[in-house]
């Protein structure tokens, strides 16, 4: 009887780590092509000065830059939305991303300098959410505490980034990078934990698909933030 019991619950739990991989794999591939989405429309918007010109060329700017932030508070709502509409939400908020990113795309075309600063920034950021991801998923520690200590941390960092836009201040500059790129590390960390306990077998499939799509676009913004201040380091070399 204890054997069946135990063979019971060794196939149990095979089913779940196949399913828990297979979940994550999920929010991993569609995070990856959110950012791969965000590199080619900043490589074709930032090679065409004619595109260049029509999404950043004027006053048009600061819709483009705040864009992200209105699809992300008013366009991508899981407890309400279709997976379907949050699929299209991310990857309209990755494009817009990329076109954002036009003008430091449009710089690296031109300053081959520049473009190894931004190619390093990649890859560092890169390594960096992937060894913090492994950390969110292999460690025991509960690290739900971490979350109301990063959500002020960030909101005190985009309030101090505000201010900075009048000042432009160096120092504070750094301090706002240096800062970013702890706050995001830790929250990438929390992030993978939290995913990984929010899994669940019986979960619907429409559900777990709207969940992912969730965890892929927290994921997807702590990677660009990171990528965004470990260049703001780079580009100072």
């Amino acid at each position: 009887m204890e054997t069946n019991h135990l063979h019971t619950k060794t196939q149990s739990t095979t089913y779940m780590d196949a399913g828990l991989r297979k979940h994550m794999n999920s929010i991993y591939a569609r995070m990856s092509g959110g950012v791969l989405i965000t590199a080619l429309v900043a490589l074709v918007v930032g090679t065409s000065p004619l595109l260049l010109n029509l999404f950043l060329g004027g006053p048009q700017k600061y819709l483009v830059i705040f864009a992200p932030l209105a699809i992300i508070w008013f366009g991508f709502r899981p407890e309400k939305m279709q997976a379907s509409q949050l699929k299209l939400a991310f990857y309209g908020l990755s494009a817009v991303y990329g076109i954002s990113f036009a003008a430091i795309a449009a710089v690296a075309t031109q300053d081959p300098a520049f473009a190894v600063s931004v190619a390093k920034a990649f890859f560092i950021a890169t390594a960096m959410f992937a060894g913090l991801s492994i950390v969110g998923y292999t460690t025991k520690k509960d690290l739900s505490g971490m979350q109301t200590f990063l959500s002020m941390g960030i909101i005190g960092l985009v309030a101090f980034s505000v201010i900075n836009i009048f000042f432009q201040n160096s120092m504070m500059s750094n301090l706002i990078a240096g800062a970013g790129i702890v706050l995001f590390a830790g929250l990438t960390v929390w992030q993978t934990q939290d995913m990984k306990r929010m899994y669940s077998p019986n979960t619907p499939a429409e559900f777990a698909s709207r969940m992912a799509w969730a965890a892929a676009l927290n994921l997807y913004i702590s990677f660009i933030a990171m990528f965004q201040y470990v260049l703001h380091f780079m580009n100072q070399r």
